[in-house]
């Protein structure tokens, strides 16, 4: 039983052990992240809401198979 509680939390492609709680702070992070450098280079030509919706594609993924 306890490999199977095992290999269900490193069944991911992140490099570390993570809960569910790990996987949404490791998504916001990414979300902050992607949002500073789209301010930065993106803006003058792509709105704020496509950094938006890229951000939380990835996002869920990280968080569905993180």
């Amino acid at each position: 039983m306890a490999d199977r509680e095992q290999k269900k939390q490193t069944d991911g492609f992140l490099p570390i052990h993570t809960n569910a709680f790990d996987r949404v702070f490791i998504g916001a992070v990414i979300l902050i992240g992607i949002h500073l450098l789209w301010l930065r280079f993106m803006e003058p030509a792509l709105p704020i809401e496509v950094a938006t919706v890229i951000s939380l594609v990835i996002g869920y993924y990280v968080v569905r198979r993180g």
